[in-house]
């Protein structure tokens, strides 16, 4: 796999901690075990567009309330949705 910041073919799959701004702007959480890209070569740590695309569209449609300063990646992504789909993306 290939990092995408500096390019090495060494990046691996694995999991992490982010701290994530929820979208209302009053507080930012931290989401363990979050599939990431790790490279040995440059040391950045990062997620795909695709899962922070997730966590962003989750974030809109659930009760941010009710999450805690902690939260583990795959309990975010199983908390019920109060809307289908996020609306504001376009």
């Amino acid at each position: 796999m290939n990092c995408e910041w500096c390019k090495a073919a060494n990046a691996v799959e694995t999991t992490c901690t982010v701290y994530w701004e929820l979208p209302d702007g009053s507080r930012a959480i931290e989401i363990t075990d979050t599939p990431g890209i790790s490279c040995p070569d440059c040391g950045m740590e990062y997620q795909p567009e695709n899962f922070i695309e997730e966590i962003e569209d989750q974030l809109m449609l659930i009760d941010t309330k009710q999450i805690a300063k902690t939260i583990p990646y795959e309990q975010l992504m199983q908390l019920p949705k109060m809307l289908k789909r996020n609306y504001f993306k376009f």
